[in-house]
């Protein structure tokens, strides 16, 4: 099939894209390449993880005209939206990014699915859509009703407006509600990157929550199989779903909605423990308060996503961080 990949240059983008790359797939792609992290890092993706295999459109998501002339020109089976602002804390500083681009730029994928008559949309939702909900493990059938940050709010809107079109113009749409990616090629801006380089570095590192936060680590692998896996079973319309009893991860309409996630939480300072016994070393640690808009747990269930697809994630913390470390140290030419 021909695959369009938005955020293609991304952490995810560019691991999946080299999983359906060995598939088979054409794969095209659109990223702006800016400058939210190291642009130098995601022209690195595109140039050593896909060796210039793939076209990339270098335009935003919100310009209209540019994502139609896309959509008309390339006529992609299946388009895969993991392009969008990053971060709950960046969000409290830069709203209006989040709503160019999560929302504006949202909208012309769907409007492109609809009037190219795409196959099967794919988008990335977020664990940040729990918000509030302290039921334990966050399942695809709770409320969501109360998201903690602006970022998870334009998240459920993406819901939200994929099941419109579903709905409307019979688009299968399929949301995945990511748990805390991690692995190679990962963003700089998360946790696993800044402690690594910071414990490399004899720098301190800020532990948040006073490292009770849990969090369910996902590794990049794991949440690339489950995509590939998906990318061929295009959302159903759930025959027994009802309005009297509304579940909210699936709908009459060829609309659904999956965590993947590790289903195994795991404690920031087993996490921390997990670098610092990969790099022989120990962190010097800024104990802090919980941030604005982040939870203090998020847990995956899982069970719809093994049922439909016979895969859930599995990859073990130090195993992930191990596999990380390696690439963080080669990538950066650092020795010990």
């Amino acid at each position: 099939m021909k695959i369009l990949i938005t955020g293609i240059a991304g952490f995810i983008g560019s691991n999946l894209s080299k999983r359906l790359l060995n598939e088979g797939h054409a794969v095209i792609g659109i990223d702006n390449l800016n400058n939210y992290y190291s642009t130098q890092l995601k022209k690195d993706r595109l140039n050593i993880l896909l060796n210039n295999e793939i076209k990339n459109y270098k335009i935003d998501l919100e310009d209209t005209t540019s994502v139609m002339s896309i959509f008309e020109k390339e006529q992609p089976d299946v388009v895969i939206n993991l392009a969008a602002q990053a971060g709950v804390r960046y969000s409290l500083e830069n709203p209006h990014a989040y709503i160019t681009s999560n929302i504006n730029g949202f909208i012309n994928i769907l409007e492109g699915c609809r009037h190219y008559e795409v196959k099967h949309l794919i988008y990335a939702s977020s664990s940040s859509v729990y918000g509030a909900n302290t039921s334990k493990p966050f399942s695809t059938s709770d409320n969501i009703d109360h998201p903690l940050s602006l970022y998870a709010a334009t998240k459920k809107s993406n819901e939200l407006m994929a099941h419109t079109y579903s709905h409307l113009y019979n688009i299968p749409t399929t949301g995945l509600r990511f748990f805390t990616v991690y692995g190679p090629w990962g963003r700089p801006d998360m946790a696993l990157f800044k402690f690594t380089k910071a414990i490399v570095e004899d720098e301190p590192i800020d532990v948040y929550n006073h490292g009770k936060m849990m969090r369910d680590f996902t590794f990049v692998d794991d949440i690339v199989e489950a995509i590939s896996r998906l990318v061929e079973k295009p959302a159903q319309p759930n025959l027994d779903w009802s309005g009297d009893n509304p579940d909210p991860s699936s709908s009459y309409a060829p609309y659904k909605v999956y965590n993947i996630g590790n289903n195994s939480p795991v404690r920031l300072m087993e996490f921390v423990e997990a670098i610092e016994n990969k790099l022989g070393k120990t962190a010097k640690k800024n104990f802090m308060d919980l941030q604005p808009g982040d939870v203090p747990e998020t847990y995956a269930n899982v069970d719809d996503l093994y049922r439909d697809i016979d895969f859930k994630p599995a990859t073990s913390i130090q195993d992930g961080v191990n596999k990380f470390v390696d690439w963080y140290l080669n990538y950066y030419q650092i020795k010990l």
